[in-house]
């Protein structure tokens, strides 16, 4: 599928909402699973990535219904049930559900293989699989890669600290420490997402932090887990979208309501307001653990910027669309210290690099990042790559270019965020786009 868009269109304007979080959305379901009780789980996004996750659970012997966007599961009375998967049990693209699920496969002694795309095949494993194995898992990868291979083993408690920052693995090998003997603590090298320890927390589980440490506790001291009830904040990763469409079009002011505001994950708001766009957040609220508010996004020139450190981790998954407002932005905008990007669904910094080549922009590769020099966009053809988040960038160049814009390869875009052209129609430039079979 080809996503065309004309040449330049008018200011976005107007208040919109954006589905649930995914990350969160993955969290919700499979803790869900083994909850006492019945959960239901409000604004849960219906793509492709967490219909790979329900899949999986009803294939561990785990239902699940989304009518009229509210998720129910029934869990279990106990800690951890007895998985029975009946084959290998399929992740699709998405490396949350396989994360995950390998630390709650641990973590229960299951016997069961997990594999998934060509994609997530190529994403490294040994990541999970090394401290798995030091907390005592038998588990083995296929060269590092996915599939992956459980057998039944007992697990213990470990003192471990991770090499990369990464939130995927330490939610990995915390549901792993739910059900070891003794306590663990997992030491991470920088700040990451702390959405398991926050919704676990409110499900009753005993998981302590101090600085970069964090001390888990294994589920079989503590009372069952509360089933979760409550609606999903919108996803800021989905909303950087709008966010960025609004920026990079003059005269445009947006709200995007209810939206999540977990500090772990708002660099993006901090990269385009030191780029020069005007964001004011209002009626913040808190569920699972998680807050959220309004935010309203005004456009104003735009200028780059350096963005290094811990600001990237706060904006990992939302460098493609911020390498686009870098694209319109007056001057050379550098990214560096974000290598964990070539790890993503695709090598998104090669990726970034090449599709805003092919629509003009002057735009340079390093080892860690990019630089992208402003004012260069003319138009063309970019092609997805098989990555959503690339998809839905390259098509936001097109509200700004002088001449149209056409992105192959574009129907990747549903695997996270099907609404994205209804709700760019939403805010009063979506009727500027066709969609192409």
């Amino acid at each position: 599928m080809e996503l065309s868009l004309p040449a330049a269109v008018g200011p976005l304007s107007g208040r919109v909402a954006v589905p649930g979080d995914k990350s969160l959305a993955h969290r919700a379901a499979l803790f869900a699973a083994f909850a006492d009780g019945v959960s239901e789980v409000g604004n849960y996004p219906d793509s492709g990535v967490t219909r790979v996750m329900r899949s999986a659970l009803a294939s561990l012997g785990f239902p699940s219904t989304l009518e009229s966007g509210v998720l129910r599961i029934v869990g279990k009375r106990q800690g951890f049930p007895s998985f029975k998967p009946e084959s290998v049990v399929y992740c699709g693209n998405s490396g949350t559900t396989f994360r995950l699920l390998a630390g709650v496969l641990a973590a229960t002694g299951t016997a069961a293989t997990i594999d998934g795309s060509e994609g997530l095949r190529r994403r490294p494993m040994e990541r999970i699989a090394e401290p798995l194995r030091l907390m005592g898992a038998d588990v083995k990868t296929t060269e590092g890669h996915a599939p992956l291979v459980f057998r039944p083993a007992h697990l213990h408690g470990i003192d471990y600290t991770l090499p990369v920052a990464s939130s995927q693995v330490l939610s990995c090998l915390q549901l792993a420490a739910l059900g070891a003997e003794g306590v663990s603590t997992f030491r991470v090298p920088g700040p990451v997402r702390d959405h398991t320890t926050r919704m676990l927390r409110v499900m009753g589980a005993r998981i302590e932090e101090d600085g970069l440490a964090t001390r888990v506790y294994p589920l079989r001291s503590l009372e069952s887990l509360n089933p979760l009830i409550g609606v999903l904040p919108g996803d800021i990763s989905s909303a950087a979208f709008l966010f960025v469409a609004a920026a990079i079009v003059p005269g445009s002011r947006i709200t995007v309501t209810n939206v999540g505001l977990n500090p772990t994950r708002t660099g993006i708001l901090d990269v385009l307001s030191e780029m020069g766009a005007s964001i004011a957040i209002s009626n913040t609220r808190d569920t699972f653990g998680e807050p959220s508010g309004d935010v309203t996004l005004s456009a104003s020139p735009l200028h780059g910027i350096e963005i290094g450190g811990s600001l990237v981790v706060r904006s990992i998954d939302e460098f493609p669309a911020i390498a686009v407002a870098a694209a319109f932005a007056e001057g050379a905008t550098t990214v560096r210290d974000a290598e964990e990007l070539r790890y993503k669904e695709s090598d998104r910094i090669a990726a970034i690099v090449a599709q805003l080549r092919a629509l003009g922009t002057d735009v340079e590769e390093t080892p860690d990042g990019f630089t992208v020099r402003g004012g260069t966009v003319r138009g063309g053809v970019a092609r997805a790559n098989g990555d959503h988040r690339l998809a839905m960038s390259m098509a936001l160049c097109g509200l700004r270019a002088p001449a149209p814009v056409t992105v192959c390869g574009a129907e990747i875009l549903n695997e996270s965020f099907p609404e994205f052209m209804p709700k760019l129609a939403e805010l009063h430039c979506g009727e500027a786009a066709v969609l192409v079979k």
